[in-house]
């Protein structure tokens, strides 16, 4: 039997392209045996695929914050130690940066990862065999071609993410969120890292509004209080609209599952959507949706682009042609 190690540690719509690698490691060897390192913080994503057994959380983004505290030591000494308990058969590093570069030469076993034109960063020196994956395709399909060629199998097929929301996350969503049992709701993802991702909240109403007089209610999650503020205002002006209660990820997956359809701006979630199989539209209005935007079939849109963002009436109607296939 084949064990594996998959490195992708972050961040959340990184390890949710990263989810087709272990669905297509398990196509092509069914027996294998796959673990992944992954940030603590996300870690409950790779944990929903039914084909990832052993996760190695990291904190990397911690430990950099306090490298010599007592803490840090003793926890990046535990993964150390961990990570170099098994010899695999192939150490795959997916992300491509020096930190998990790091990982991987830590690993034992043979280390495969991006030749230096397939990579932000010269990483050469910490792989045994690196490949040449081209960056003009979807980051879905880079990571799959680079597990591809470093165990010579092929990727003919769709991608398949492979996921479902798990049952802890659904009992915990419906302990703490009643309406989510039996309404009918699109999820409306507004929340996103950078202030030049953010679709407007005037088009956010115009389109919460067009989906209540459809019979949809529209719930609106958020991440911090911030988010939890302008959740608030938006919902405050579209008919019947909701905000949940904070969540983690477990419980956010299981909401996303039941939505009838998911909008989102360029963000994990909208990812997570995508990966769990809903009707899913992404606004961009800072990023090309080329490289990095969501990939996941005929109930998939992307709209706008960089300097482009979506007007509501394009929302809308895009939200209305995804209601009415699916």
């Amino acid at each position: 039997m084949r064990r594996i190690l998959l490195i992708k540690t972050s961040s959340m719509g990184d390890i949710v392209h990263n989810l087709p690698v272990a669905s297509d490691l398990r196509a092509a060897f069914p027996g294998c045996r796959i673990d992944w390192v992954v940030e603590n913080a996300f870690a409950a994503i790779p944990a929903l695929h039914p084909a990832v057994g052993e996760l190695l959380p990291v904190s990397l983004r911690r430990w950099r914050s306090r490298p010599f505290s007592a803490q840090t030591r003793r926890e990046f000494g535990a993964f150390r130690r961990r990570l170099r308990s098994v010899r695999y058969d192939a150490v795959i590093d997916t992300q491509g940066l020096v930190k998990s570069a790091l990982i991987a030469w830590m690993a034992q076993g043979p280390t495969h990862g991006f030749d230096w034109k397939s990579s932000r960063e010269p990483l050469r020196v910490f792989y045994e065999k690196v490949h040449a994956v081209p960056w003009t395709i979807h980051a879905v399909e880079r990571n799959r071609r680079l597990a591809a060629d470093a165990l010579g199998y092929a990727v003919d097929a769709p991608p398949a993410y492979g996921i479902a929301a798990s049952a802890a996350g659904a009992a915990a969503l419906d302990a703490t969120f009643v309406a989510a049992r039996a309404a009918r709701f699109a999820v409306l993802l507004h929340a996103t890292s950078a202030r030049n991702k953010e679709w407007p909240e005037d088009r956010w109403v115009q389109l919460g509004s067009a989906l209540a007089a459809r019979g949809l209610a529209s719930v609106l999650p958020f991440g911090n209080p911030a988010e939890r503020q302008r959740s608030e205002q938006i919902a405050a002006r579209i008919p019947g609209a909701l905000v949940p209660p904070a969540m983690g990820l477990d419980a956010l997956a299981a909401l996303i599952a039941r939505a009838r359809i998911v909008v989102g701006v360029d963000t994990g979630l909208s990812h997570l959507a995508v990966a769990l199989g809903r009707p899913t539209i992404g606004l961009y209005c800072a990023t090309d949706p080329a490289a990095t935007g969501l990939l996941g079939g005929a109930h998939v849109l992307n709209l706008g682009g960089i300097g482009g963002a979506p007007g509501a009436a394009q929302a809308i109607a895009a939200a209305l042609q995804l209601l009415e296939a699916a």
